[in-house]
This record gives structure tokens, C-alpha cells and sequence, in this order.
């Protein structure tokens, strides 16, 4: 993979680059008022492309019933200052999901995407920070409502993984 990177290229995503072990959390019912999760780790990497303005994602989960692998993909459009976010889950690999769209802003990274869920029209949200140093988090929140309110359904914490 080329490594040269851009002199320009945004540094917006360097905090998750390199090698994580992840402790995720999930609702184990989404918009349904539920307050169960399910708990379980995976692996990450997060490396540049696209000579710094995108990185890309891999991810190997190990969820309750099964364990597979994902990809993020990100790209920076510097006309904009906006990030795009797309998810590729390895066990639908036809459909690539419809990308969140944002930037960061006092070290927080705020994505929003109009989608659908169960049939119904919902709003995503993806928060991206770092709450302490070495220790990136993610969220992922959906509105039924225009995002007048959201509903958190999945957390990863991000720790350093030195395999």
C-alpha cells in the first residue's frame, strides 16, 4: 500500500489509526425501547489511504451468535471540510450501507445519514471522540423523529492492542 501521505491531508482520524482490541456494546433491540445489550470484543485497524484524506477500517467481530468482519471506509472531501463514512459488513457483502456525513469539531466527529431501518425512515447519528488519551470511543445513535431524539444502540471502546 502507498504510504506517502499529502502535506495537506487532514489529520481529523489519526487518534483511531493502528491496532485495537474493541469492547462493544449493543442493544439487543433497536427502537423498540429496549434496555438489554449485548456485550463482546473485536479487533480493529485503522490505516491511511488515499494519501491521508481516507483511511480505512478493519474490523473482526465477535458477536453472541456469530463473528464476522466489516470494513469502514472514510474520505475527506477538503472542498467541504465534511468526512464520509460507508460500512461494508462482511455478511452482506452486495450492499455497501449509506454513508454518514459530518466533521469534527472540538475533537468530536458528529455524522448524520437519512436510512431506513425495519422498513421505516430513521436518521443515523455517529459520534466519534476521545474521551481520555489512547482511548478512542464510537457511538451510533437512530431517530424516529426528524433527531429531535435519538436512541444510542451500539458503543465500541477502543484500547490499544498490542498483538
Amino acid at each position: 500500500m502507498l504510504q506517502q501521505l499529502e502535506p495537506n491531508a487532514p489529520t481529523d482520524f489519526d487518534f483511531v489509526l493502528g491496532k485495537w482490541q474493541v469492547r462493544h456494546r449493543r442493544l439487543k433491540e433497536r427502537l423498540n425501547q429496549c434496555d438489554e445489550w449485548d456485550e463482546f470484543i473485536g479487533y480493529s485497524s485503522t490505516q491511511k489511504v488515499l494519501g491521508g484524506f481516507g483511511n480505512i477500517e478493519d474490523n473482526q467481530l465477535f458477536f453472541p451468535e456469530q463473528t464476522f468482519r466489516a470494513i469502514a471506509v472514510r474520505s475527506y472531501d477538503a472542498s467541504t471540510g465534511n468526512w464520509s463514512i460507508w460500512w461494508l459488513d462482511g455478511r452482506f457483502p452486495g450492499a455497501i450501507d449509506v454513508p454518514v456525513k459530518g466533521q469534527f469539531k472540538d475533537g468530536v466527529g458528529t455524522f448524520y445519514a437519512d436510512d431506513t431501518f425495519a422498513g421505516k425512515p430513521i436518521k443515523v447519528r455517529f459520534l466519534w471522540s476521545q474521551p481520555s488519551p489512547n482511548r478512542p470511543r464510537w457511538e451510533q445513535a437512530f431517530s424516529v423523529d426528524g433527531g429531535k431524539t435519538w436512541e444510542t444502540n451500539w458503543t465500541m471502546d477502543f484500547l490499544p492492542d498490542n498483538n
